[in-house]
């Protein structure tokens, strides 16, 4: 068990993070795990990887032939889904750009997916979430005193893009996910299981009695069906790169007048007040960690530069944030004094209520024990 705090002596994760461990030289195990599972991913041969993406941009085309469009990218208007999309566009495959608006995409975000799919002439859908319905969405997660507020957007922009590929006959979701800058495991205290249906309607339900109607939701079971009845694949795209972050910003921004955020998700107002003030003062998490400890150990960091970028709170400076402190409330309908009570209450677990989570856990088990850990 671990006797204070303590920090990574390689990457920036700390004891924060629930059942972390180090060993002797205080390296420690979310790391350590990064490596072993990633690092053929990460560090593969440049010519196999142009091998294999190669294969599968052959085999996208052809399961798209004769088709509209070939494969779904989603975009968030963030530098990962942007350069998907780019790549995408550039390797000859015909993407339809799939958003999700919640009601908090900031300027920047919106002017940033506009000038991308306008550059590089694709189709954009765009599903809106009535906002009333999001806001009580909101408001019983916040109600419940439950960590992962942001399971809400997470769900419904799979929801909508696994919609939208079977709306158009597409077998392929290539998003923006990827191992050098997301990799690394999400300790189990910091967020909640991104495909909990049943969570969200039973928050929904308990707390206000919110009626799911233009958020479209996705279970476990419509995963299942999607990815092993439908075909529907979501496939991280960016693997089949050498990607490097700080390279493709320079890119979008040269080449789509791309303007950056401060930092990982901070293209959603909520977002970047989630993870800059409500994660850090109401549960004690600082998401900045992992998203730093994932670059260093791509290569894409030095622990001196991330541990800089730690410094301080995680906003740009005081006066951003009370802007957006500000923000929130106005478009919350709170007062001060509301936010000032939901910071202060203690936390609760996401299983206290309804949840799925348990039925993921137990058919993940058995898809292990049946085909290993080989990806599908």
């Amino acid at each position: 068990m671990n006797q204070g705090y303590r920090m990574c002596s390689r990457c920036v994760m700390d004891t924060t993070a629930e059942g972390i461990e180090f060993d002797s030289a205080g390296i420690c195990s979310y790391c350590t795990e990064f490596l072993n599972r990633h690092s053929s991913v990460v560090f593969k041969d440049p010519e196999q990887r142009d091998r294999e993406l190669d294969a599968f941009v052959r085999r996208v085309k052809e399961q798209g032939r004769g088709k509209r469009y070939d494969c779904v990218v989603g975009v968030s208007g963030g530098v990962d889904s942007s350069f998907a999309l780019l790549k995408v566009v550039e390797l000859g495959l015909r993407p339809l750009a799939v958003h999700m608006d919640n009601g908090w995409n900031s300027e920047l975000a919106q002017n940033n997916i506009a000038n991308l799919v306008r550059g590089l002439g694709v189709d954009l859908y765009t599903h809106v979430i009535d906002w009333n319905e999001y806001r009580r969405l909101m408001q019983a997660f916040f109600d419940a005193d439950v960590i992962d507020v942001e399971l809400l957007y997470d769900n419904a922009m799979l929801a909508v893009n696994y919609e939208q590929a079977r709306a158009n006959g597409v077998k392929f979701i290539l998003s923006g996910t990827n191992k050098a800058t997301e990799g690394m495991r999400m300790p189990s205290n910091w967020n909640w299981y991104k495909m909990d249906k049943r969570n969200i309607k039973a928050l929904a339900k308990k707390f206000g009695g919110v009626n799911l109607k233009t958020f479209p939701a996705l279970g476990t079971l419509d995963y299942i069906m999607f990815e092993f009845f439908m075909g529907v694949r979501w496939v991280s795209f960016l693997d089949y790169l050498q990607y490097n972050k700080f390279n493709a910003l320079e890119i979008l921004k040269k080449d789509y007048g791309y303007k950056p955020y401060p930092y990982k998700h901070y293209e959603s107002i909520f977002t970047r007040f989630y993870q800059g003030y409500i994660l850090p003062e109401k549960f004690g998490v600082d998401k900045r960690k992992i998203h730093f400890s994932n670059l260093i150990m791509s290569g894409q960091m030095t622990r001196d530069e991330a541990l800089r970028c730690l410094e301080g709170i995680a906003y740009p400076s005081e006066d951003d944030l009370t802007r957006d402190k500000l923000y929130f409330i106005k478009k919350m309908g709170w007062t001060e004094s509301d936010l000032e009570d939901y910071i202060r209450r203690p936390g609760k677990p996401h299983d206290l209520y309804p949840s799925e989570k348990w039925l993921y856990d137990v058919l993940s088990g058995v898809y292990k024990k049946i085909f290993g850990n080989r990806s599908r």
